[in-house]
């Protein structure tokens, strides 16, 4: 977060989470709050553990790890020796140490009860950001709760969006007692000494016995005609306690630090004309860009913005000739439009770079001669179909999948259909992908990932499905070859390919899958994007439930995930276009018919 003063640089990381404005709200709370608990010490490599080497030299140790010209101090001047041996001037090898650093925990519990309701909770959103970054800095795991809350439900290991409405919403009326601190204590295995242990909450934690061992912090609102303070007391264990008092933000930032952190003051939305208006759209091939088709037969390429905050870009456009059909549309790999348009007798290639050329230029491949070698144009009312670029030994082959799903390259020295009935196509690990059924009375059987390598294919068997598929955006996690890649095995049952078994998923009555992601809490699982029955709510079913990802302001007609970043868009019954990120959390792109249009 560029914007944040020089001061608030070691917390960017934790702070870019919330909308500039209340990153600057919360960040001078950030800094004094750090000041006041200190770092947590790294552990040394030089007091035991494993050994490591040698790092620098020292004036204490043993004579086998004497520096060798004090050797020579012996040989040639021996009272010379003696007396640097009295005087502990003498230099020796300091031995280092390996220690385990991932084996340290910071472990945080906080008080959601009644005694800490309203501005209190600001001061804890602050050291929860002072903490997470604290561990990070030493090399220790973070973990913290919810004191009101269950443990069986698993405690949290980061501080997201996700993690931070949870804890919002556990407002409880149940005050603290020791019961609760007892039962996460054994849930998380403290021990009588944690290492670093914290209880955040009332003054009155430490009452408990069960608090024994754990540092505090005791958070209070000041009482006062007037006053808009916090007095926040850091008791850390073995140390002198030390006090602050905090100036609460303005009144508008305190309720939306309380109520709703993470969105963004909406600004106003791309504004389309009457012929502009989308009509469809679609994901590019590498997944990071928009392919709109448009009222009047026109397309453009979006690029979208990294953050919510982000200006965004202006699209590109491409109108086809008069007479000319829009048949497919892309965006080359090395930068650059890709369009595929016909008229009555020809195919023509728009932005493909021929061998040996800088420029790009139209191209025209007359169907006559390639009948059904070439894609033929989408039938009125569908969007058309996504066009890619492979480049083997520094040439460009043009690969197509039509809307009729039929995969062809297209280039004019050789065009041919490589195949048929393909239900998913996108570029994975950098190279063409696609998921295809084979077509009746081909030995092959079930459903097949082909990716496309130089100049040959290969084909890998998925198993048992009707063909249905979707590609996700983590390519590292799942199936080793297609990434992370759901299938549907029968209506309402899909399952997401792993690299040893595959998880199943049962999709509700009503609701429609438009992707796969990645659940992250309470642990890594592969999970299906969902539209729900009211064509509004989207939600990520995974192994451990249903979670709630966002709402659509209007009913929803076509909605799809990028399968190269995570990212979410759809299509409203009103011409809505919105583009929603899952590490934002928040909507990063909009576009809306002019009123009236």
């Amino acid at each position: 977060m560029s914007s944040l003063p020089p001061a608030l640089h070691p917390w960017a990381t934790q702070l870019a989470i919330f909308p500039e404005e209340l990153a600057l709200s919360l960040g001078p709370y950030v800094a004094r709050l750090s000041a006041a608990i200190g770092a947590l010490r790294p552990r040394g490599e030089a007091d035991g553990g494993e050994p490591q080497g040698y790092d620098g030299l020292t004036r204490r140790g043993s004579y086998e790890r004497l520096l060798l010209t004090e050797w020579l101090y012996a040989l040639e001047s021996p009272d010379e020796f003696v007396r640097r041996a009295a005087f502990g001037e003498q230099a020796f090898l300091k031995p280092a140490f390996k220690q385990p650093q991932g084996s340290r925990r910071t472990v945080v519990l906080m008080d959601a009860g009644p005694d800490q309701l309203g501005a209190p909770r600001i001061a804890h959103l602050a050291l929860l950001v002072v903490l997470q970054r604290r561990a990070e800095a030493a090399g220790a795991e973070f973990v913290w709760g919810v004191l009101q809350s269950s443990p069986d439900k698993g405690p949290f290991t980061a501080v997201t969006p996700a993690t931070v409405n949870t804890w919002l919403s556990a407002r409880s009326g149940v005050p603290v007692r020791g019961e609760h601190v007892a039962r996460w204590r054994e849930a998380l295995a403290l021990g009588s000494a944690p290492e670093d242990g914290w209880l955040v909450g009332d003054a009155r934690l430490a009452r408990f016995p069960e608090a024994a061992g754990l540092s505090r912090v005791d958070v209070a609102e000041v009482v006062a005609p007037g006053v808009r303070k916090l007095s926040v007391a850091v008791r850390r264990l073995a140390r002198a306690p030390a006090a602050v008092e905090l100036e609460l933000p303005p009144a508008d930032a305190c309720v939306r630090l309380l109520r709703d952190p993470f969105t963004v003051r909406a600004t106003a939305p791309v504004r389309l004309s009457r012929s502009a208006r989308v009509q469809s759209f679609f994901f590019s091939a590498d997944g990071s860009r928009l392919i709109l088709a448009r009222a009047d037969g026109s397309m453009a390429v979006q690029p979208l913005p990294h953050s919510p905050r982000a200006t965004v870009p202006r699209p590109r456009r491409f109108q086809p000739a008069a007479g000319q059909v829009l048949v497919a549309a892309g965006w080359r790999r090395n930068g650059g439009l890709l369009a595929l348009t016909r008229d009555d007798r020809t195919l023509w290639i728009h932005g493909w770079m021929p061998e040996g050329s800088r420029i790009t230029r139209p191209r025209g491949i007359p169907y006559l001669g390639y009948e059904g070698l070439l894609p033929d144009a989408p039938a009125p009312h569908l969007p058309p179909g996504l066009a890619t670029v492979q480049v083997v030994d520094d040439r460009e082959r043009v690969l197509v999948r039509d809307a009729e799903g039929r995969l062809f390259l297209v280039n004019p020295q050789g065009p041919a259909l490589l195949a048929s009935r393909v239900s998913a196509f996108a570029e994975v690990k950098g190279r063409p992908s696609f998921v295809m059924t084979p077509a009746e009375g081909s030995p092959m059987e079930g459903v097949w990932l082909g990716l496309l390598e130089d100049f040959h294919q290969r084909h890998v068997p998925l198993g048992p499905g009707d063909g249905k598929a979707y590609f996700g955006h983590v390519h590292g996690f799942g199936h080793p070859e297609a990434g992370l890649l759901a299938l549907r095995h029968q209506p309402g049952t899909w399952q997401v390919l792993m690299a040893q078994g595959n998880v199943q998923l049962s999709v509700p009555v009503g609701s429609r899958v438009v992707g796969v992601g990645i659940n992250s809490y309470p642990k890594k699982e592969p999970g299906l994007l969902l539209l729900g029955p009211d064509r509004r709510g989207f939600m990520l079913l995974s192994p451990s439930g249903v979670r709630t990802v966002t709402r659509a302001a209007q009913d929803v007609v076509h909605a799809e995930a990028s399968h190269g970043q995570p990212l979410l868009a759809w299509l409203t019954v009103k011409g809505e276009l919105v583009v929603w990120s899952f590490q934002h959390e928040t909507a990063i792109y909009r576009a809306a018919p002019e009123e009236g249009s």
